[in-house]
């Protein structure tokens, strides 16, 4: 008796996103693409082999919960590994075991590790081996680029899935499931608020509706409660993280392109997310030689002001300058043709090395230079510019390449 009232109250007390963590497949939302009909996790799922493999996406949307579901229909066994608390002790422990339960009992070993990306070298060595004999298969998990964190001998033994933020619809069926569960209603205004709160991220919805649900005692919950709980709905921008590059490369690409407004926007996420304003300022800079350069003279200029606006200015008066800048970069005429021009000169002087400079424009600094020809022949251009134009400036093997386009 005591044991059913035990396991009762820890029922209760596990979070709604638990409780409502899919068992099957099937029942996994918005990733049909690899858990759909003939979707390669079905496939894989269905054939008898194994492979590692590592899940990359945002957070919510259902990494976790898949490696679960793997590990339970394969019948192989479970074993989380974290890799900010665990170590290669730890790692060693378990290839350790793995090899005994695989030896003994013909079970295999899934090693699930959270947060892939935070493995250290150490910890990546002591795990290639294992993986490249089958000791245990690996199943990882991250919300970062793992081609940035993974070395390339392990990268090479794991296939990637790419992992979808939710979409509306597949949020819209989590927040049913979570009200049915809850035996609480709730109205459009609230239904379209949580799904814009929780960013594509099932475990955020379910948390904030659980909340909402423990704040008031009303069958039908309130707008007002969860604008209350939510307060400020902090966007996902992890400056170290892979949301970072992505999103101040839509922003370069965005005023590439010209379009103006999509540039707002994403340097409205990034200054919505925290990212250092001197930062999307130093991009600027760039942009204005890069992508400007020769048609708008004035967009250097205008670009760099926006830097020392932002070593003194800061937020959230910033946001102006930032957004004013932008907007005249992503207007500006375009014409790349300088950045070309270096790009071509340096990857000459990296083939040719330092090739000898013609001697009539040497300088020719003392007497001894001079009797070496240092200096002969110079034609100052201000004085006699058709004889300047005749002579050749470039070293003699390269006398006639040209660097910049027409």
């Amino acid at each position: 008796m005591m044991d059913n009232l035990f396991s009762e109250k820890r029922r209760l007390l596990v979070p709604l996103a638990e409780k409502l963590r899919p068992l099957r497949l099937s029942d996994v939302k918005g990733q049909g693409h690899l858990v759909g009909e003939d979707a390669p996790l079905t496939k894989l799922l269905a054939s008898d082999g194994m492979i590692s493999f590592v899940f990359w996406g945002p957070p919510g949307t259902g990494k976790t919960t898949i490696a679960r579901i793997f590990a339970h229909e394969k019948k192989a066994y479970f074993v989380p590994f974290s890799a900010v608390s665990d170590g290669v002790k730890e790692m060693r422990t378990i290839a350790g075991e793995s090899e005994r339960r695989l030896e003994m009992q013909g079970e295999k070993t899934i090693l699930f590790i959270d947060e892939i990306h935070r493995l250290s070298k150490s910890q990546q060595d002591v795990l290639l081996p294992h993986v490249e004999r089958g000791t245990f298969y690996l199943v990882g998990a991250t919300t970062e680029n793992p081609s940035f964190s993974l070395n390339s001998a392990l990268l090479s033994r794991v296939r990637i899935f790419l992992l979808k933020t939710l979409d509306r619809e597949a949020l819209k069926t989590v927040l049913k499931n979570g009200l049915s569960a809850l035996q609480r209603r709730i109205k459009k205004d609230a239904e379209e608020f949580l799904i814009s709160a929780s960013m594509g991220d099932a475990r955020i919805l379910l948390t904030l509706l659980e909340s909402a649900a423990e704040s008031t005692k009303e069958k039908e919950i309130p707008l007002s409660v969860f604008e209350g709980i939510a307060q400020h709905k902090a966007l996902r921008f992890d400056k170290d993280a892979d949301e970072h590059y992505q999103t101040i490369s839509a922003f370069i690409k965005s005023m590439r392109a010209s379009d103006a407004d999509a540039a707002v926007y994403y340097l409205a996420r990034m200054i919505e997310g925290g990212e250092d304003p001197r930062f999307i300022a130093r991009r600027m800079v760039v942009f204005a030689s890069e992508d400007i350069g020769l048609a708008d003279p004035n967009a250097l200029p205008l670009a760099m002001s926006s830097f020392h606006a932002a070593e003194k200015i800061g937020l959230p008066e910033i946001r102006i300058n930032l957004g004013h800048v932008a907007v005249y970069l992503a207007k500006a005429p375009k014409n790349n043709r300088a950045y070309l021009a270096i790009e071509s000169a340096l990857q000459e002087v990296k083939k040719s090395g330092n090739l000898p400079i013609p001697l009539h424009i040497r300088n020719a600094s003392t007497d001894l230079l001079k009797d070496l020809g240092y200096g002969k022949g110079y034609a100052y251009p201000h004085n006699d510019p058709e004889g300047a134009m005749q002579k050749k400036y470039l070293p003699k093997d390269i006398e006639n390449r040209k660097f910049l386009s027409e």
